[in-house]
C-alpha cells in the first residue's frame, strides 16, 4: 500500500499470487503464538490486519553500524554536493536536485554547477512537487540508462526523482551474487518495487521474481524498462496492489520466498484508499515477511528513507522479528560518495537512507 512520495507514480505495493506451499516446515520450531498488533484504527481496513506473532528464542547476532557505500555504478555517479543540493551524472545528463543533508559547501567551482542539463526547482521536501529547468535546451521526458547490465529509462518527474535510487546498487549487487551462486532458481519478492530495476537485475541473474507496487504508473514504467532491455521472457510477475494486502494473502496461501526486498515510504496510499504509516505498520509488515520466507531463505532487506529515526530503531525491530531464526542482522546507512567530474575521484560521503538486512549466516 505504500508509496514513497517522491517517486514518480510511487510505489504502492502489489504482490504476486502465491503457490501452495509444501510443508517444508517439518523440523522447524512450533509456529509462534499471536498477540494483538497496535494499529491506528482508521489507517488500514480491519480485514488487512492480523496479530503480531509472539516469538521465542535468541535474537540473531548483530553487526552494527554497517556503512554500505557506492562510488557510483553504470551510468550514474555523484559529482559534487553542497548548499542543500547535489550534482549528479545520469548517463549523458548532469542534473541538480535538492539534498537537505548536503550541509557543507560544494567542492567544485560554480562554473561546474552552472554547466548542467537539468535542475529541479520547487518544494525541497521529499514529498513536495516542483518542476524541471533545462538551462541548455529542452530535453525529452525519458532517456536510456544502464545499471548492473540492465537497461531502463530515466524520467524527469514532478517529484524530483528520475526513476532509480542508485544507492540501492549495493543491495542489488548482493542480491545478484546470491542468485547466481545459489545453484537453484531463487524466488525473489520485491515490495514497493517502483520502476523495476531491482526486479530486472534479479531475473536476469536467474531468479523468479514477483514485483509488487500499488502505482499503475510505476508498473507501466517497469514494463517499459523490461521491454527496453528485451527482457520480456524473464520470469517476472508484475502486480499492482497494496503491499500489505498482498503479503497477507501470500501468507494465507502458504507462499514462500528466498529473498524479500522491501522499500517502504514513510507514508503512502494504496489503490483502494489504504493508508500506510511507516512507524505504525512496519512491525506487522516485517512480521508477515518473516512468515513467507522459505526455510532456505537467503535474506530479508529493509530500507527506509526520509524518516526521523536512528538506524537502531529498524535494527532492533528486525532482530525481534527474526528472533529464533538464527543468522545475522546487519544495519546502518547507505551512502554515496562523491566521485568528481571524472567519476573516479573520491570525495565526501552523502547519506541516503537507513537499512537493515537479515541473512542466515
Amino acid at each position: 500500500m505504500k508509496q514513497r512520495e517522491g517517486r514518480p507514480g510511487q510505489k504502492k505495493t502489489s504482490g504476486p499470487s502465491g503457490e501452495s506451499r509444501r510443508d517444508d516446515r517439518a523440523g522447524r520450531p512450533p509456529k509462534p503464538v499471536a498477540q494483538p498488533a497496535v494499529t491506528r484504527e482508521a489507517a488500514v481496513p480491519a480485514a488487512v490486519v492480523r496479530p503480531l506473532m509472539i516469538r521465542s528464542g535468541e535474537r540473531p547476532t548483530e553487526r552494527v553500524p554497517v556503512i554500505l557505500e557506492s562510488l557510483g555504478a553504470g551510468d550514474f555517479h555523484l559529482i559534487d554536493s553542497g548548499n542543500g543540493e547535489k550534482l549528479e551524472q545520469y548517463g549523458p545528463y548532469r542534473i541538480i536536485r535538492p539534498e537537505a543533508q548536503a550541509l557543507w559547501r560544494p567542492s567544485l567551482a560554480p562554473q561546474v554547477w552552472e554547466k548542467v542539463d537539468a535542475a529541479f526547482t520547487g518544494d525541497t521536501d521529499e514529498e513536495g512537487a516542483g518542476r524541471w529547468r533545462f538551462p541548455k535546451e529542452a530535453l525529452g521526458e525519458t532517456w536510456p540508462l544502464n545499471l548492473l547490465g540492465v537497461d531502463f529509462l530515466g524520467r524527469f518527474t514532478s517529484f524530483r526523482h528520475v526513476g532509480v535510487f542508485p544507492e540501492q546498487i549495493v543491495h542489488w549487487s548482493w542480491m545478484k551474487e546470491q542468485v547466481e551462486k545459489a545453484g537453484r532458481p531463487l524466488k525473489v519478492l520485491n515490495l514497493f518495487g517502483y520502476t523495476g530495476v531491482a526486479s530486472l537485475v534479479a531475473a536476469a541473474a536467474g531468479a523468479e521474481v514477483t514485483h509488487v507496487d500499488a502505482s499503475k504508473k510505476a508498473i507501466g514504467w517497469a514494463r517499459e524498462n523490461q521491454a527496453l532491455g528485451r527482457m520480456e521472457k524473464l520470469p517476472i510477475r508484475w502486480i499492482c496492489e497494496d503491499a500489505m494486502k498482498f503479503i497477507l494473502r501470500e501468507e494465507r496461501r502458504g507462499s514462500q520466498y528466498d529473498i524479500i526486498l522491501t522499500d517502504p515510504p514513510k507514508f503512502g496510499r494504496g489503490p483502494n484508499g489504504e493508508v500506510w504509516h511507516l512507524f505504525e505498520h512496519l512491525p506487522l509488515m516485517l512480521d508477515v515477511c518473516r512468515e513467507i520466507l522459505s526455510p532456505k531463505a537467503v535474506g530479508l532487506v529493509l530500507t527506509a528513507y526520509s524518516i526521523r529515526a536512528s538506524f537502531y530503531s529498524i535494527h532492533e525491530l528486525m532482530r525481534e522479528t527474526m528472533r529464533g531464526a538464527g543468522g545475522v542482522v546487519e544495519s546502518g546507512e547507505l551512502v554515496i560518495r562523491e566521485a568528481g567530474t571524472d567519476g573516479k575521484t573520491p570525495g565526501r560521503a552523502l547519506s541516503t537512507s537507513l537499512f537493515s538486512r537479515w541473512v542466515p549466516k
